[in-house]
């Protein structure tokens, strides 16, 4: 007879219902449901497969006096004095002893009822990441509990980070993961060979990486154990052989169904716009360009992938591209991944197509519904050529007159379905699609990965762009690069200093930036220091940019939010704070930030000693060069626990589980065992529609 535990259990597997709308789980309403929509999630079972990130110790309490910079931990005491201060912005001040040590903990954000809860005498119980030096340590905003003579028990697992996007909590996602996550056992095994090769089952797998148990060798990492888990091997092989059984499949259907428009203009509106250049185009634009207009002239629908390191002109080459299709009589679309990068890319095409006689619509998030209205109209029936915009464009209400080229920028950036569905706006016939990265992809993963595509790299610098010299600082000496800050400044050069990443909560890393920007503004007063962060509007954020852009600025505080789309000649000094915490390919784009004048310029990755062998091998490789693609290669190789932080907590959905640098050594056996699945047609579509959903024609761009 069974348990009362194991009937309830049964009871919630089978209510719980994974094909069903996320928007029939409480607290989903339309705004949460678009929010999920941006991670790709839209059934309970896309839960399932939405994996942390990494994991927070709450299972142990960490004495005052053991406590250390820059390492989260969970803590306790009693509040001994608390007190609102007053300086450029008001912040309540908490410190919090116990009975060896104590710690200031600061709140920019706060109402009466949390006061009256932080009062002296009241012990609480807070996780947080501290910072400063042993023996004068702080807290920025430590989620807090009061707690009273008996204290809750602590956690039996490890807190999962889910990745995230604004407007969703943690405790939002990982309630709804609770929800899911007694209905995997309605999921079939669908490679059941992989437990005979000695790795978990798929419902052992999944409850592993969503519940590490607390143990000791496990609770300071990342990710349980080791950079890649048992459980995350198992998945990510599913995964990749879902990719290349879809790629099977697409390398089978005949080419002649998928007919493009031929896009062979004699070139009047580019020989045109190059006689305005004030610059000539590198050797490697101009290769690049010839490529493409190859490729436009054929039937087939062009599938070409540009890599070009930062700042070597990839988005002159997409303006070729768009002038022989608006030459040809067809329309472009042109996506980026966010509003401040469109936005950039509109006024860059603005300046050099308008006068061309090219009409430009751009699509925001922010229009009225009358603009909008009338752009959408004005791009139906042809009058707008080129339509700039982020995910608004494969919206379904966006129809084009005549699309034939649509062009996809940091395509790393964007779903599949997403990158996809503008193709499906082609009317009759497949748009050619021309993406473009400015991550540099490893040379042999690009050959694994991106088979399908063709490939096309931009490796010349325009001339005049000095290299960027970069200098590795302990974050004792940051005094030091404040004065460098002050000196650079007062020159008449603009500055940027990035903040910490805190990639599970938007809410801590702004306030990260925050209390950065208190601190440099006292320390110096004389410049004008501007903040950007995500948990702003996106429209004051913008006006942050422009006038960062404008020069009235001198030093801007941000998050990762520059990362792409910023471009400030006159910004000649990055600091970058904890700069071990990065991955390499996000400090690489981070530094392409600086550099993009004729001014020498610096970046300065501050890091907090001691550094291991690896964090310290990486932050010499960035010293070392500055060519990506070199990057790169050396992030494959050295890649290891705490250093998946780069593309997949801001959106990075190519994949799921796998990640194309830490999972080549699986690429050989993904393929194979596609290969053995293959003939089994029931298994292999739905391996397939369960990592890319029932499309499998998006796979050329896995």
């Amino acid at each position: 007879m069974p348990t009362a535990r194991a009937a309830e259990h049964a009871t919630r597997t089978a209510s719980v219902d994974l094909q069903a709308p996320l928007t029939t789980l409480k607290g989903v309403g339309p705004a949460v449901a678009e929010r999920l929509e941006r991670l790709g999630l839209r059934q309970a079972r896309d839960l399932l497969f939405h994996l942390p990130l990494r994991f927070e110790d709450r299972t142990r309490l960490t004495p005052l006096a053991a406590l250390r910079p820059g390492q989260a931990a969970l803590f306790d005491g009693r509040v001994t004095h608390a007190e609102v201060v007053h300086r450029r912005r008001r912040m309540l001040v908490v410190t919090l002893a116990d009975d060896r040590a104590q710690i200031l903990l600061r709140f920019f954000h706060f109402g009466a009822n949390q006061q009256r809860r932080l009062s002296p005498g009241t012990r609480i119980r807070a996780f947080g990441e501290p910072r400063g030096v042993p023996g004068a340590l702080e807290c920025v905003h430590p989620e807090v509990q009061t707690v009273g003579n008996t204290p809750p028990a602590l956690e039996s697992h490890l807190t999962p980070i889910y990745p995230a996007a604004e407007g969703l909590s943690q405790n939002l996602l990982r309630r709804l993961v609770a929800h899911a996550l007694p209905g995997m056992q309605a999921l079939p095994d669908l490679l059941p060979e992989l437990s005979r090769q000695g790795l978990p089952g798929l419902h052992p797998a999944l409850e592993q990486l969503h519940h590490p148990p607390a143990q000791s060798d496990t609770r300071d990492a990342p990710e349980p154990a080791e950079p890649r888990s048992p459980a995350r091997t198992r998945l990510a092989l599913e995964e990749l052989c879902a990719h290349q059984l879809a790629r099977i499949q697409h390398s089978r259907t005949p080419r002649d169904r998928r007919s493009a428009p031929v896009i062979r203009p004699p070139g009047a509106l580019w020989q045109r716009l190059r006689q305005q250049l004030p610059f000539k185009p590198t050797g490697a634009q101009e290769r690049v360009t010839a490529e493409i207009l190859a490729d436009l002239a054929q039937p087939q629908p062009m599938n070409r992938l540009v890599q070009g390191d930062v700042g070597s002109g990839k988005t002159l080459v997409a303006v070729a591209a768009t002038l022989a299709a608006v030459e040809a009589g067809y329309q472009v679309a042109f996506m980026a991944p966010t509003e401040l990068l469109a936005r950039q890319h509109g006024r860059n095409l603005a300046q050099w197509l308008e006068p061309l006689g090219v009409s430009i619509a751009w699509l925001g998030g922010r229009q009225t519904a009358n603009e909008r209205g009338q752009l959408l109209a004005e791009l139906a029936d042809g009058q707008r050529q080129v339509a700039i915009g982020t995910h608004a464009l494969f919206q379904e209400e966006v129809r084009f007159h005549r699309l034939g080229l649509a062009i996809i920028d940091e395509q790393h950036r964007f779903g599949v379905h997403q990158r996809m569905a503008l193709r499906d706006k082609g009317n009759g016939w497949m748009p050619h699609q021309l993406i473009m990265t400015a991550t540099p992809i490893p040379r042999t993963l690009a050959m694994a990965l991106y088979a399908e595509l063709a490939s096309s790299v931009i490796d010349e610098r325009p001339p005049g762009r000095s290299p960027v010299r970069t200098a590795l600082i302990s974050h004792e000496r940051r005094d030091e690069v404040i004065e460098r800050i002050r000196a650079a400044c007062g020159a008449g050069t603009q500055a940027y200093w990035v903040c910490p990443l805190v990639e599970e909560s938007e809410q801590l890393e702004a306030e990260s930036a925050e209390a950065t920007a208190e601190r440099l503004r006292a320390a110096l007063p004389e410049l004008s220091i501007g903040l950007a962060h995500g948990r702003m509007k996106g429209r004051e954020r913008d006006a942050v940019m422009e006038h960062f852009r404008a020069g009235g600025i001198d030093l801007l505080v941000a998050t990762t939010v520059i990362e792409v789309g910023v471009d400030v000649p006159n910004a000649s000094l990055m600091i970058i704070e904890n700069a071990e915490r990065m991955g390499l390919s996000q400090l690489h784009q981070l530094r392409g930030r600086v550099g993009r004048g004729n001014t020498a310029s610096a970046c300065v990755l501050l890091y907090r000693p001691p550094l291991g062998d690896t964090a310290r091998e990486r932050l010499e490789a960035m010293r070392r060069t500055n060519d990506g693609f070199e990057i790169a290669e050396v992030d494959l190789k050295l890649r290891g626990p705490g250093e998946l932080l780069g593309t997949r907590q801001t959106g990075d959905r190519s994949f799921r589980v796998a990640d194309w640098a830490r999972d080549q050594d699986l690429l050989d056996a993904a393929t194979r065992l596609a290969l053995q699945v293959e003939s089994d047609t029931p298994r292999a579509t739905a391996l397939i529609e369960r990592w890319l959903g029932s499309a499998t024609r998006y796979a050329t761009v896995g």
